[in-house]
């Protein structure tokens, strides 16, 4: 698996900019990551606070040898989000990641990625969109590893990429949730969604964890964790890991990852000193195993780790 490349997604939460900006300084200077998605993907509303600073950031991160690709919103509500769009795909010395539909025929004969958010179910969709220029596609997070091994025994030339770290994406409206529970309208949301530097919790009305939002954007309240799942998503053909961004040490959740696909640890002692830097949030597996998402399936217990 020492081939296996790992990517940090971009961050959905609403970081201050200067947080924003360090952790991707930190990112480049210190993590084992090979590819660093930047951008905005949530709302188009947070955007002008961090579209200044991308550029140094993409410079910091390409001096320290990353791959960086340029994001795009998940969601295109207006003709200013289009132009966003239109703008971002229009940059010919960067790989594009394409988050909506949208994106697909301004980007059509270029090379460029396309990101979890878009629905890829079958052999047909993956062809249509490698055709389109697409040179690697993250698949879905709801998918299982037999849907998985499936399209990767179809994906030609494409690389593929699972969602293998962090809060899984689920849903994302034109209504900001976030906003209304402080009492606000989206337009007038006072940007309350920085509040809360992983997502705000919703909980069931028995009090338990249930999911949580980020804005416009519904997240699990479990954090997705494929750390012992590896070995079988690289012999299903999955070469890229992608890592989601969490206000937790990512340099060393990325080098458990490292270590895990060279062989130096073990998916115990790594999925050990990922509870720690997540301070024991709960881990969820249960797509991959056909199960609901929010399930844990342990396969040390169940025997189905060699």
């Amino acid at each position: 698996m020492k081939n296996s490349k790992l990517t940090l997604g971009p961050v959905m939460f609403n970081w201050k900019p200067e947080e924003w900006r360090d952790f991707y300084f930190r990112m480049a200077d210190e993590s084992c990551v090979d590819t660093v998605c930047v951008g905005e993907v949530v709302c188009s509303k947070r955007e002008p606070f961090f579209t200044p600073l991308i550029p140094e950031i993409v410079e910091r991160l390409q001096q320290s040898g990353k791959e960086v690709v340029l994001s795009t919103l998940a969601l295109i509500m207006s003709k200013r989000d289009m132009t966003t769009v239109r703008d971002i795909t229009a940059m010919d010395d960067i790989l594009i990641e394409a988050n909506d539909v949208s994106a697909l025929s301004l980007l059509k004969g270029k090379p460029h990625v396309i990101g979890p958010f878009a629905n890829i179910y079958n052999e047909g969709t993956l062809g249509f969109l490698s055709r389109n220029g697409a040179t690697r596609i993250a698949l879905p997070v709801e998918l299982s590893l037999e849907s998985i091994s499936s399209l990767a025994a179809n994906r030609g030339d494409v690389e593929l990429e699972v969602f293998a770290y962090g809060r899984l994406p689920l849903a994302i409206s034109a209504r900001c949730y976030h906003a209304r529970s402080h009492g606000l309208t989206k337009d007038s949301c006072l940007y309350v969604c920085d509040k809360d530097v992983d997502g705000m919790d919703v909980d069931t009305l028995d009090g338990d964890p249930f999911l949580v939002v980020n804005g416009l954007q519904t997240l699990s309240y479990n954090c997705n964790n494929f750390i012992h799942e590896l070995p079988k998503l690289a012999a299903a053909g999955i070469s890229h890991f992608r890592l989601s961004p969490h206000s937790w040490d990512m340099v060393k959740v990325a080098q458990a990852f490292r270590d895990v696909l060279d062989g130096k640890i073990d998916a115990q002692e790594a999925d050990d000193i990922l509870d720690d830097l997540s301070d024991g949030m709960p881990s969820s597996n249960g797509y991959l195993y056909g199960r609901e998402g929010m399930q844990y399936t342990d396969q040390i217990a169940s025997g189905d780790v060699e």
